[in-house]
């Protein structure tokens, strides 16, 4: 009978070293996977950190080139006042003449306000009955055809000095494509394009211009 209880308490000893072993393996294991856990956490850390610090330096870069575009938009700013004032002011002058209209006045970045709305027209040509409402643009659009179009309605209202005057308008630019030139022309504007050194006007002598 005691050898029996013996047994027992052997075996049942065996059982709790046992247990004991499986309980420390899975501390251990536990551990390294806490520690594995803690160096994975560490490491997406150092990459969010490196992320962080690539998306700073493309920032930076973002801003240098914005810096860049903003002095390149000054320059074609700069660039577009000289064509007005170097090309299209002068050519203005001949071209219209040679149409039948003759110039007193041509003015440069006419601007108006009248109940906190504005009017900006880069070139105005002028004589005692007729008004020419010139924009100009390095490249010219459909939208910028249209916005002329709609600034042309507004001349009288902003300017009421010229409120008894023949108004007509014209676009001229350095680079117009086919459809666009077309498209003025077919709204009744002077369409006015750099050639070499100087404008020449695309609209034939059938052209008549719309008044407003």
């Amino acid at each position: 009978m005691e050898e029996a209880l013996t047994l027992d308490a052997l075996s049942f000893f065996k059982e709790v070293r046992e247990m004991q072993k499986e309980t420390e393996r899975r501390f251990q294991e536990t551990e390294r996977l806490m520690k594995q856990q803690s160096q994975e956490t560490d490491r997406k850390f150092q990459d969010t950190d490196r992320k962080f610090q690539e998306t700073d330096k493309k920032f930076q870069e973002t801003d240098k080139k914005f810096d860049k575009t903003d002095i390149l938009i000054g320059r074609l700013g700069n660039r577009l006042g000289d064509f007005v004032e170097g090309m299209v002011k002068p050519s203005a002058v001949r071209i219209f003449q040679e149409r039948g209209i003759k110039v007193h006045q041509v003015s440069r970045g006419v601007e108006a306000e009248r109940d906190k709305k504005k009017i900006q027209i880069d070139l105005l040509v002028v004589n005692d009955v007729e008004l020419v409402a010139v924009e100009c643009k390095s490249s010219l659009s459909i939208d910028d055809v249209n916005e002329h179009l709609d600034r042309l309605t507004k001349v009288k209202i902003f300017l009421p000095q010229y409120r008894d005057m023949r108004v007509m308008g014209a676009v001229a630019a350095m680079v117009i494509p086919e459809n666009v030139g077309k498209y003025a022309y077919k709204k009744g504007l002077f369409v006015l394009c750099q050639k070499g050194d100087s404008m020449v006007i695309l609209n034939d002598d059938k052209f008549k211009p719309a008044l407003w």
